[in-house]
């Protein structure tokens, strides 16, 4: 196997891949395996291998396999225990049931909130965008098999990382700003980065993108039908290296090749950039209705329709933070995210956070009561307050910079 310089070199040179955004048994099965009953936390996180390589299996298929601060905490101690040992030459990551990971566990914060329990909130956050950093300077290749629902955090646990492999049964998603939050978990770094202004359409509409239309934007990088991810993991399997390169290959040869249909997003891009490239949410409402009158197209009128049910400081804080993530660093998105996510979970910002998991996943009524309850109500003063640094006994999110330079 190359040494582990010669490895990160070959990242260094190979990062364009990441750019596009910018004798025994195999890896068990790329494949989401079944079902399984409510898993005790330290299965939340299960580890397969073969070979030169590691596979993390996101563990909690009853809930979509949504982050944990356990299974964040458990992801940063696999993580830094392989890329220590020589013998292992990639990692890859994937999910138990019918999703890949549908985000961060909402439901359960939401909770923690209402109980007062801000120290654990808090907990949740800082531990899981320091496991993304880690994956954004990992010093060794990573796959992550995106079968299923990828949504929010989902994005942010496999996007940052070298390869992602999209599938027919690929649903994602940045749907924060219907629970009343911004898209986080590296979310404006990676969203910003998309071609033209596609990235502030994703994030204020919550829009789904399908697997093929997550790799023409650049935010997956092979695709694989479902039902040949065991000819994938069958190939991966076998193979001794860490050299991107020859992993990259494999995806590629054992991929398949697909083109965007007649309803991809590709064929809107002029429509979204003319729309989502003015300065303010409502400069945008105005011109997404002004294209919805001419057009005629199903998707404007839907894509107005989740503009307008999507709580307003939800809006204008995460046209921001696109908007400031498109000319800062990785480890300088993660620490503003994060920075905002204390924020929009403490006073006076929490209501629209509890308000909107609660119409959504835990009463499901669908008739969130924001506050502000319209654009016109929602002040600079309030999204200004929302960026703001934490106070003086709150410490900011601190990566390790120094000791771990982010390749992108």
């Amino acid at each position: 196997m190359p040494s582990l310089a010669a490895a990160a070199a070959a990242r260094r040179a190979g990062e364009a891949l990441r750019r596009g955004v910018m004798g025994g048994r195999y890896l068990s099965s790329l494949r989401p395996s079944p079902a399984t009953a409510a898993a005790p936390d330290s299965d939340e996180v299960l580890v397969e291998g073969k070979a030169s390589a590691r596979a993390s299996v996101l563990n909690r298929p009853g809930h979509l396999n949504a982050l944990t601060t356990t299974m964040g905490a458990r992801l940063n101690k696999f993580y830094e225990s392989w890329e220590d040992s020589p013998d292992i030459g990639f990692v890859m990551m994937k999910g138990s049931g019918r999703a890949f990971c549908a985000g961060g566990d909402v439901v359960g914060l939401r909770q923690l909130i209402n109980e007062g329990k801000l120290d654990e909130s808090k907990d949740f956050f800082r531990t899981l965008y320091s496991f993304i950093y880690v994956l954004g300077t990992y010093l060794k290749p990573h796959v992550a098999i995106l079968d299923g629902v990828t949504m929010g955090g989902g994005g942010g646990v496999s996007i940052p990382g070298t390869f992602r492999v999209a599938t027919d049964r690929t649903v994602f998603a940045t749907p924060e700003v219907h629970i009343g939050f911004h898209p986080d978990a590296a979310a404006s770094f990676y969203l910003s980065h998309l071609t033209g202004h596609v990235g502030e359409y994703l994030a204020l509409t919550g829009e789904k993108l399908n697997g093929v239309d997550m790799l023409a934007l650049g935010l997956a990088t092979h695709y694989s039908i479902s039902e040949h991810l065991d000819l994938v993991d069958e190939r991966l399997a076998k193979l001794v290296t860490d050299d991107p390169s020859v992993i990259d290959s494999s995806l590629a040869q054992y991929g398949d090749l697909v083109y965007p249909d007649k309803t991809s997003i590709v064929h809107r891009l002029a429509v979204i950039d003319k729309c989502f490239s003015h300065e303010t949410v409502e400069e945008i409402v105005d011109a997404l209705e002004s294209e919805a009158a001419q057009l005629n197209e199903e998707w404007c009128t839907l894509a107005l329709k989740r503009l307008k049910e999507a709580s307003p400081l939800a809006l204008k804080v995460s046209l921001r933070s696109i908007r400031e993530g498109r000319y800062q660093t990785l480890d300088e998105c993660l620490v503003r995210e994060y920075r905002m996510s204390i924020n929009g979970i403490s006073k006076p910002f929490y209501h629209d956070f509890c308000e909107g998991v609660r119409a959504r996943l835990v009463d499901k009524d669908l008739a969130p009561k924001w506050d502000p309850p319209a654009l016109e109500f929602v002040s600079e003063d309030m999204v200004d307050s929302y960026f703001a640094p934490l106070g003086e006994f709150e410490p900011e999110l601190k990566l390790p910079t120094e000791q771990r330079e982010a390749f992108i």
